[in-house]
């Protein structure tokens, strides 16, 4: 729990480096029945977070492209990626992108599972075992199955929707 010092201090700092929007730190009458159970700075957190920050999906999308030397043509159309799409992916490196268009993006590029494992962390996404959808994914990583329209058959074997498009 940050005490109202800190909470504070929080929120100069969000005005500061984002908008004037203010945000309440809390109701008196509750902060003073709360006690602190961490005594964290906010130069504690810029450090945390500059030193534990990894690469954004975009950066680690086009090293991947550029140490595959392929062109960024031949992955978004391998990937069932509209020009647009992947313009947007490019160009903004905090764009969300969704979980099947990071493995289409994988799978294109003919990652490995360890490289797949990277891309989608970048994105914020994970591989589950319990989950049917990604174990067919991670199957078709280990048999080295990239071609789109064969993961959606090997989806749709499961009933599963399609990675990107329909079936062909």
């Amino acid at each position: 729990m940050l005490d109202k010092k800190l909470l504070i201090e929080l929120q100069e700092y969000i005005e500061l480096h984002l908008s004037k929007t203010v945000f309440p730190v809390c109701e008196a009458q509750r902060c003073e029945d709360r006690s602190v159970y961490y005594d964290l700075q906010s130069r504690d957190l810029e450090d945390f977070i500059e030193n534990n920050r990894k690469p954004t999906f975009n950066q680690v999308l086009f090293n991947f492209i550029d140490k595959k030397d392929v062109s960024d043509l031949d992955i978004y159309k391998r990937a069932g990626i509209d020009r647009r799409h992947f313009s947007k992916i490019r160009s903004n490196p905090h764009y969300k992108l969704g979980k099947n268009t990071a493995i289409a993006l994988a799978l294109a590029l003919e990652l490995n599972k360890k490289e797949m494992d990277k891309l989608l962390s970048a994105a914020g996404y994970s591989l589950s075992d319990s989950d049917t959808f990604d174990l067919v994914i991670q199957f078709c990583v280990e048999k080295k199955i990239y071609d789109i329209p064969n993961v959606n058959q090997a989806l749709d074997y499961f009933s599963l929707k399609p990675l990107i498009g329909v079936l062909e």
